[in-house]
Formats: structure tokens, sequence, C-alpha cells
């Protein structure tokens, strides 16, 4: 990704280069596309990267239609130079391959010192939440039909990379249940 944006930047960024929103309306989107499952925006940091976006001149003010009721919100839309860098930053993030750092790697790497029994409940537990997370993404993005491609490749490819996931860890499962050497490393001293 540019060293420029941020991810949480890129994805506001994002947003309002598809059209001009306000603050709780970005909240809105986030929520149903489901964008809290892979960019780490929340309802008050939202008003933050928009001051900044906003400061780099990224974005700007633009005027909007007013509600009758309620307080005038204000409206983002982009400015020429934040659409541009949205592109590149957009570009960059779909080509570039980046290490990411699950904290299930850190975890397995530490596997020798949890108990057999401790492990498969604790595998047993990652599979309830990984089918709970799966059920959630889909009937988020069953229940917007309509939405553009593009929308639908972010929810298409979080699911894909889920099932890959239960995948792996389904084979991993069967593997330790066949691997009853688990139960033969432990002494007095631990499962090591």
């Amino acid at each position: 990704m540019a060293a420029d944006l941020t991810p949480a930047e890129l994805t506001l960024l994002g947003l309002l280069v598809e059209k001009p929103r306000h603050g709780y309306e970005l909240d809105e989107v986030i929520d149903a596309r489901g964008m809290r499952e892979w960019t780490e925006i929340g309802f008050s940091s939202i008003y933050y990267l928009l001051t900044r976006l906003r400061d780099r001149g990224l974005i700007a003010e633009v005027d909007a239609p007013q509600g009758g009721r309620g307080k005038a919100r204000r409206v983002y839309g982009p400015t020429p130079e934040g659409y541009r860098a949205c592109a590149r930053a957009a570009e960059a993030a779909v080509a570039e391959l980046r290490p990411v750092f699950p904290p299930l790697l850190v975890g397995l790497a530490n596997q020798p010192v949890i108990p057999p029994e401790r492990l498969r409940a604790a595998l047993d537990q990652r599979a309830a939440a990984l089918a709970e997370r799966t059920a959630t993404i889909r009937a988020a993005r069953d229940a917007q039909p309509d939405v553009p491609d593009f929308v639908r490749a972010t929810f298409d490819y979080a699911l894909g990379q889920l099932a890959a996931e239960q995948q792996w860890l389904t084979e991993y499962r069967a593997a330790l249940v066949d691997d009853r050497s688990l139960e033969k490393k432990a002494d007095g001293n631990g499962p090591l």
C-alpha cells in the first residue's frame, strides 16, 4: 500500500470517492459492508481520520442538501489530489503481497506448551468462531444483493479466506487425532 495512506485512511477515502458522505453515513456503510472484519475503523476514529484527510488536502467539505430536521452534518468528498491518492494507494494495495501477522501462528509456534486436551478445545473453539464469522459475513453479503461488483468482491474474498482456514483447520484437527504422539510427549514438566 502506498506509504502515504494508512489502510483506515484509504478505506474512508475510497468510500468518499464513491460518493460524498458525512461521518455517520460512513459508519453505516462500514457496518453494512462488513468492513470492520478487515479494517480497524471504529466509530470514534472516523472523525479523527476525516480531519487528517482534510488537513492533508485529500478531502473537502462539499455542499449537500440538508435534511429537514436535526443538526446539519458536514459532508465530505475527495479533492482531485485525494482521488489520485486513493487510486495510487488502492492499486498498490491490490498489487503488493504484504505479510500478515496472525496471532494464530504465534500460538501454533508455541503449541508444545499447550496440553493436548486444551489444544483440541482451543481448535474446537476456533472452528466454532470461524463458522460464526462465516455466517455473519454471508448474511451481510446476502442482505445486499444489489451492491457493485467491487463490494461483492470484498465479501467473497473474506469468505474465501475463512473457507481456506476452515479447510486447514479441519485437516489439522484430523492430523492431531491421528497423531497420538501428542499424549506421548507429555512428561512430568508439561507436554514437551
